[in-house]
């Protein structure tokens, strides 16, 4: 297993920075190769993706959810990866968003990819393309505020 862990500091309060992550269908705006996520409902995800070329689909679970401090999913079958994002308030006008994920490569270009460090950057050029994202905004596009326990 592959395990990508990356963070960024974002100028934005934490509660804009976590209200923005929970908004799942906005993701393709600044995930490069995320072609669409549809929520099914509040704990469902379709994620449709390019990976290496390839075209990829898969649902996800998300298992833990707490405002302001985190998000956990996993995979519901082998195609998608596993993972939690935190939320680490730095004072009142910056937040520390930490991703942690883990994943099977499948085939020879994706486990090359992962050994070269290409998943890692692309999670990092994510998260600056989040930051941009969020901090170009007045405001959060949405948010959803429910608590999800771990089963």
């Amino acid at each position: 297993m592959t395990t990508i862990e990356e963070s960024i500091e974002i100028e934005v309060p934490v509660s804009t920075a976590y209200n923005q992550w929970t908004q799942f269908e906005t993701f393709p705006q600044f995930m490069d190769g995320i072609e669409r996520v549809e929520q099914k409902d509040d704990t469902h995800l379709h994620w449709v993706a390019k990976i290496g070329g390839d075209k990829r689909e898969w649902d996800a679970e998300i298992t833990e959810q707490h405002p302001d401090h985190r998000v956990a999913w996993r995979a519901m079958d082998q195609d998608g990866p596993n993972g939690v994002v935190t939320f680490h308030k730095l004072d009142e006008g910056r937040t520390k968003v930490m991703v942690q994920m883990g994943y099977e490569p499948e085939g020879v270009s994706e486990s090359i990819g992962s050994f070269v460090g290409l998943d890692s950057r692309r999670v990092k050029g994510d998260l600056e393309s989040f930051k941009e994202f969020i901090e170009g905004r007045a405001h959060e596009t949405g948010a959803w505020r429910g608590n999800v326990e771990e089963n």
